[in-house]
């Protein structure tokens, strides 16, 4: 795909959604890094429902360890892997009270030093929390970035760094949004919704089912 197709998806996408987010709520980079630890295998409305309960209760790195463990595990019992999540977001908090001053980190290195931050996990915190130009590769981005040809790769690594590599700087800040928005509500896994598509005449994908 050429550069002037890319700069036309991003133009298209940002017409219709200025200013995209996550669909996780939180008030702060804190509330946001113990939102996506629970989100992993979850889905953002389960993973709200439980936050909801909780923030309200325990916000920052203080309050949940003091809930404990088990104290935290009553709040995000209705999400999956809810245990090894507990366990990580309570070791977690110990470790940005005794070497962060309880605050998120802002920098890669020191995101995945925390238990049950990985790459991806790392790049929401950064893109989101932060504003910096990262990209969170999911299965959505994946996907999109594949069929679209904007920017195909075996890897989520291929597919991340080539992604930086071709977004326009314009765009970049809140590409990792419009991606994710486009897999999760219109390029779907099981059926695409070309007929719906706002980039369906720039898209490269072969099996486009426009019905």
């Amino acid at each position: 795909m050429n550069k002037e197709k890319r700069t036309e998806i991003f133009t298209r996408w940002r017409n219709i959604n200025p200013k995209p987010t996550t669909e996780l709520e939180f008030s702060s980079p804190f509330e946001l890094l113990v939102a996506v630890a629970l989100s992993a295998q979850s889905t953002d409305v389960g993973v709200n429902k439980a936050t909801r309960r909780l923030f309200p209760v325990a916000n920052t790195p203080e309050t949940i360890l003091a809930l404990g463990e088990d104290g935290l595990k009553d709040y995000i019992k209705t999400i999956g892997l809810y245990n090894s999540k507990a366990k990580h977001i309570i070791q977690t908090c110990q470790i940005l009270i005794e070497q962060y001053d309880s605050k998120v980190p802002e920098n890669r290195n020191d995101l995945e030093s925390l238990p049950g931050v990985g790459r991806k996990t790392a790049n929401v915190i950064l893109n989101t929390a932060f504003g910096q130009p990262t990209m969170a590769v999911d299965t959505h981005i994946f996907r999109v970035s594949n069929r679209t040809k904007i920017a195909p790769g075996k890897n989520v690594l291929e597919v991340e760094k080539r992604l930086l590599r071709v977004i326009p700087k314009e765009f970049m800040v809140d590409a990792h949004h419009w991606l994710i928005l486009h897999g999760r509500y219109v390029c779907k896994a099981r059926k695409p919704m070309c007929g719906e598509c706002v980039i369906v005449d720039l898209c490269e994908f072969n099996k486009k089912i426009l019905k």
